[in-house]
């Protein structure tokens, strides 16, 4: 099945909206003023919600098993409110204002003892970009970001007004030679991430249950990691209120040693690890989840 890419004009637009109307603000006040902003940014959200909030009346219904209240309508939106702010301080290398909490990090340590890249399988539960506050914690660790192009036009622009520097660490994909990048990235120890719960059009996908129905995920990002024979963390970056946030690593998959003769069966049943542990995580942190827009149905058959 293919995907048609509902949310390619839509989610992650608004986000590059949002970020460039609170760039020139939060920079100049500082944390804890700009976020006052959250409240009515939040408040238009409640008010005005179209699609995004359909979207997120569906995913907290699926996720609590009954209909969402008004305050918990709130608290997802001031969630990915939160983040979107966060992320300008984060792209800016300000992880000085942030409790970063580490869960698995010695599997990331043993990777790079070892001199390997490897992959990072996200999603846009949480915040990717709270992964940069980990200098503190090895300021050996690199990071490069494999995105899909219009997005990652979009971001590029966005670090172009925020930390020039940070362009560097993004591949798009769909050029000749972004597997090559790729390859290198990995040979020289670096985290490659991607993101693994959107597709763009015509991408193969495959369905996984999540949240008590099927939903269809890319195979891309897996498929990725098996020809280039690495290993796949799965990553999450929860945010926990106020300035915390909890980076989660855990093993999802390990390609380095897969024949290509098993090449798919290996990634058909990543694929299933990765939509269960998605879920596990949207339980333990159920605001953090920011596809807003159908998930279930803009792939459908």
């Amino acid at each position: 099945m293919k995907s048609n890419a509902v949310w390619a004009n839509r989610a992650e637009r608004g986000s590059t909206f949002w970020l460039g109307v609170m760039r020139h603000l939060a920079l100049r006040l500082g944390r804890r003023p700009a976020r006052a902003l959250l409240y009515p940014i939040t408040l238009y959200f409640l008010l005005f919600p179209g699609p995004a909030g359909a979207a997120s009346r569906d995913y907290l219904a699926r996720l609590f098993g009954r209909p969402a209240s008004l305050a918990e309508r709130w608290r997802h939106f001031f969630c990915f409110a939160s983040t979107v702010l966060d992320r300008l301080y984060l792209l800016n290398e300000r992880d000085d204002l942030f409790e970063i909490e580490i869960e698995g990090r010695e599997l990331v340590e043993e990777a790079m003892a070892r001199g390997d890249g490897v992959f990072l399988l996200g999603s846009h539960l949480g915040s990717f970009e709270a992964l940069r506050a980990a200098g503190r914690w090895n300021s050996e660790l690199r990071v490069t970001l494999v995105m899909y192009p219009d997005n990652a036009r979009q971001i590029q622009a966005t670090l172009a007004a925020i930390n020039p520097s940070l362009q560097e660490a993004i591949i798009p994909l769909g050029h000749l030679d972004s597997m090559l990048a790729m390859k290198a990235r990995l040979e020289a120890g670096d985290l490659v991430g991607m993101l693994g719960d959107r597709s763009p059009q015509q991408e193969a996908m495959a369905k996984r249950p999540f949240l008590g129905a099927d939903a269809a995920f890319p195979l891309g990002p897996l498929r990725l990691a098996a020809v280039l024979r690495r290993p796949v963390l799965f990553m999450t970056g929860l945010y926990l209120g106020g300035n915390r946030y909890r980076l989660h690593f855990s093993e999802l998959a390990d390609f380095s040693a897969v024949e290509r003769g098993g090449r798919e069966a290996a990634v058909q049943g990543a694929l299933t690890n990765y939509a269960a542990r998605l879920e596990q995580q949207c339980r333990t942190a159920p605001y953090n989840w920011f596809n807003f827009y159908d998930f279930w149905a803009d792939h459908a058959d």
